[in-house]
């Protein structure tokens, strides 16, 4: 029967150090396409890492709004083939009908890059206003982003996946979900969340990728206010930030930062120039 392949597999390799060559090894990450199924239905296929796949399945459906809560996200069935793993779902509550109206509505496939979209214009989809209060000091931030590292299990290993994570302030809670896909993380770090129980509204978002528009999306969609990476956001996650009302933190290192959107929820001093 074929099994779960793991997160991490060490492989030979040779290793050149100090201008010596000899046989070693190193731990990578898997990288196994992983099909989502609604009914019997294929929505899309990922390249990802096999781990936390129940919350893979959750969080994807939610952010790709399929879904607005795990109990409608229905049972999922985690089936692994020498292919591939398919994660099967029947929606609950109606939902699996109002998908498959809409499939049924597509009139091809989409070449965009964007899982389940109609058109070009449904990419920059709608996000819902995040009007919420929170607000959190920056030095809080700047530690919660250096205790990242340390509870990232994958990436010590391998040094290749990236991180989604979700701080709450008031507990100093800090939830990791790691993946090779930096979207994947994030919608892994959704269903934890939604499976938990936890709402996102309460805490930031830590990224340890660049801020692309797809990933202000997803946060937008669990209600995350405030979101906050180690690198660059593009220009259209910056527009799409501030247009819903995201606060966007970005080009975290050590104890610099920068904010490109909503700068209120950071309790801070901000000069007004920087050199």
């Amino acid at each position: 029967m074929t099994k779960v392949p793991p997160a991490t597999l060490r492989v030979e390799c040779l290793a050149r150090r100090h201008d010596v060559t000899a046989r070693s090894s190193r731990v990578i990450p898997e990288e196994t396409p992983v099909a989502f199924t609604y009914g019997g239905s294929t929505h899309a296929v990922m390249m990802a890492t096999p781990s936390d796949l129940e919350d893979f399945a959750v969080g994807f459906a939610i952010t790709e709004g399929l879904v607005d809560s795990p109990e409608d996200a229905g049972q999922v069935e985690v089936v692994p083939s020498e292919a591939g793993i398919e994660l099967r779902t029947w929606l609950a509550g109606g939902r699996q009908e109002a998908y498959a109206a809409r499939k049924r509505s597509m009139a091809g496939p989409t070449g965009c890059g964007l899982c389940g979209i109609e058109s070009l214009e449904a990419a920059t989809r709608y996000l819902p206003a995040l009007d919420n209060t929170l607000a959190v000091a920056a030095e809080s931030l700047i530690e919660a982003m250096d205790r990242l590292p340390g509870l990232q299990k994958i990436n010590q290993d391998t040094r290749a996946v990236h991180a989604a994570a979700f701080w709450n302030p008031a507990s100093s809670t800090l939830i990791v979900r790691e993946d090779v896909g930096r979207h994947n993380a994030l919608d892994k770090l959704a269903g934890a969340l939604a499976r938990q129980g936890l709402a996102a509204s309460q805490g930031v978002v830590l990224m340890t990728s660049r801020v692309s528009v797809e990933l202000v999306q997803k946060a937008a969609r669990i209600g995350a206010p405030i979101i906050a990476a180690v690198s660059a956001p593009t220009a259209l996650a910056v527009r799409s930030a501030e247009k819903c009302g995201m606060t966007l933190v970005a080009v975290m290192r050590g104890r610099d930062f920068e904010i490109f959107t909503h700068p209120g929820r950071i309790v801070e001093q901000v000069s007004t120039h920087v050199a």
